[in-house]
């Protein structure tokens, strides 16, 4: 397996370009570990395929390198980077086996047939193929070719990368849910370097060691899912990741607080001086999980008053719609919380309320 280095790497379509706008993938500069499992996480239209292309050899980059454990793949051809690729749809052969299926990539490169009776039963078994090994991939569903495929691109322990092009999105809700955690288990195993495109949060932060997220052809955030819950760096991985997503709310910074529709919310002392050094437009962020509504009793110290427009409960916990001049703000709270009455009280802890400059985090 190979750690994989972008070096400032960039990208465009264009012949000339001119400007950020005329680039599908902005400059960047990161180090993605070997034997790590990274998710390229997005909407459509962010740069993550683009980016993936690049890796895997389909596309050659405008500006910067790609590396390979050192080595400069940048204008190598995809088969002479030693990856394997597991796309959106399956790839198999209809007419072999399923173990003929998983057997071929060892086969192509001349590996020993005993290894290759050893690695096929291996994967086999770890994606619940081992009883079909002798039915043609003919008679089989769409969501079992496409756990062929992935057994495919698993099969070989010798490849620099394992690249997956959002590879679930035909699956089975249910299988879905299934291989995404046998993909965990694969990679805990293992230890192959894996890299998942996709637009989906869950299968991002469940399959993924670090989450690159995407937007706009940037990559705003690269980070654990812990971090990128506990600490976006950027408005649109608050809003992105979570559900329902980060509150952002517009905010004036004036008297050690910040200032939104005219109530008052303090600041800390870290934050407010490096507001000092940013810039630009600045909003308050804060999550539905961490504000604290009260319904009962007095005002806490700090808190701001609210009307309480909906509730919804949702099973094991519920969501409070709240509202404050025009603002409008999520609260998560417990399936045991009584919510009493259409009025409450919020509270904003300091070191889970976020500023942000520009959309970028003031920290």
């Amino acid at each position: 397996m190979a750690r994989i280095d972008l070096d400032n790497l960039a990208h465009s379509y264009f012949p000339d370009p001119k400007g950020d706008e005329d680039y599908a993938l902005r400059r960047m500069e990161h180090v993605w570990e070997d034997g790590g499992a990274y998710a390229l996480l997005g909407p459509s239209g962010c740069g993550k395929t683009t980016l993936l292309n690049i890796i895997s050899g389909l596309l050659t980059p405008s500006h910067g390198k790609v590396l390979f454990d050192g080595k400069d793949v940048t204008n190598l051809a995809p088969e002479q980077r030693n990856i394997a690729q597991v796309f959106q749809f399956p790839v198999i052969y209809d007419t072999m086996t399923v173990y003929e299926n998983l057997a071929f990539p060892l086969r192509n490169r001349g590996v020993d047939e005993k290894r290759v009776h050893a690695r096929v039963h291996e994967i086999a078994e770890m994606l619940d193929l081992s009883g079909k090994l002798k039915q043609k991939a003919r008679g089989l569903g769409a969501d079992e070719k496409q756990t062929i495929s992935l057994g495919r691109g698993l099969v070989r322990d010798d490849v620099s990368a394992i690249l997956f092009d959002e590879p679930l999105t035909v699956i089975d809700p249910h299988l879905k849910w299934v291989l995404r955690r046998k993909l965990k288990e694969i990679h805990n195993k293992l230890r192959p370097t894996m890299v998942y495109v996709t637009h989906d949060q869950i299968e991002a932060l469940t399959f993924a060691d670090k989450v690159v997220v995407m937007y706009g052809g940037k990559v705003v955030q690269l980070g654990t899912p812990q971090e990128l819950f506990e600490n976006p760096a950027h408005t649109f991985v608050g809003y992105f990741i979570g559900s329902p997503g980060m509150n952002i709310m517009p905010c004036n910074i004036d008297d050690g607080a910040a200032w939104i529709d005219g109530q008052r919310i303090a600041l800390s002392d870290q934050q407010l001086t490096a507001l000092g050094k940013a810039s630009g437009k600045t909003e308050l962020g804060i999550r539905p999980e961490f504000v604290r509504l009260h319904t009962e009793g007095q005002a806490p110290e700090g808190s701001i008053e609210v009307n309480i427009v909906k509730v919804e409960d949702l099973g094991q916990f519920k969501i409070a719609t709240t509202r404050f001049g025009t603002t409008e703000l999520k609260v998560k709270v417990g399936e045991d919380q009584q919510i009493v009455g259409q009025s409450g009280f919020l509270q904003f802890p300091q070191e889970w309320t976020k500023i942000y400059a520009d959309s970028q985090l003031v920290a």
